[in-house]
């Protein structure tokens, strides 16, 4: 029991990461199927709207519960929360090319290419965030 507790104390950030990765992508797949399936948005206007849903959630939840950020004051939140969109508008970018790529190129699913993309853009993500936005100061 005490080598379980250890990992999940080592692991903590990355395991939260994922649970909370997961539910990102959960807040993404379905405001993309409301906007794509439910509102008949096209599929770019649709991709955008889950994007922004779940841009919103994952920098709260990346804030205050994975990466425990310590800025408070007002110029450094404003940093964070550039640095963070700016992050995520180029990971976005890279996940709206292949998922452009699997649905209006090879012509498949846009469900499953929305899928794939998120799972890229998850990863990306974690690195960034962990590497840059919410960096421990040494």
């Amino acid at each position: 029991m005490e080598k379980i507790k250890l990992l999940l104390t080592q692991y903590q950030e990355a395991i939260l990461y994922i649970v909370f990765g997961g539910l990102t992508m959960l807040v993404n797949i379905i405001a993309f199927w409301l906007a794509f399936q439910v509102w008949h948005m096209n599929s770019s206007v649709s991709y955008l709207f889950a994007w922004f849903w779940s841009i919103f959630f994952a920098y709260l939840t990346n804030r205050t519960w994975v990466f425990h950020s310590t800025a408070h004051d007002f110029n450094t939140v404003i940093n964070e929360i550039f640095q963070f969109l700016v992050a995520r508008i180029a990971t976005a970018v890279i996940g709206f090319v292949i998922f452009y790529f699997g649905v209006n190129l090879l012509k498949q699913d846009a469900q499953i290419w929305n899928v794939i993309q998120n799972i890229f853009v998850i990863i990306s993500n974690f690195a960034l965030s962990k590497l840059v936005i919410f960096k421990k100061k040494a």
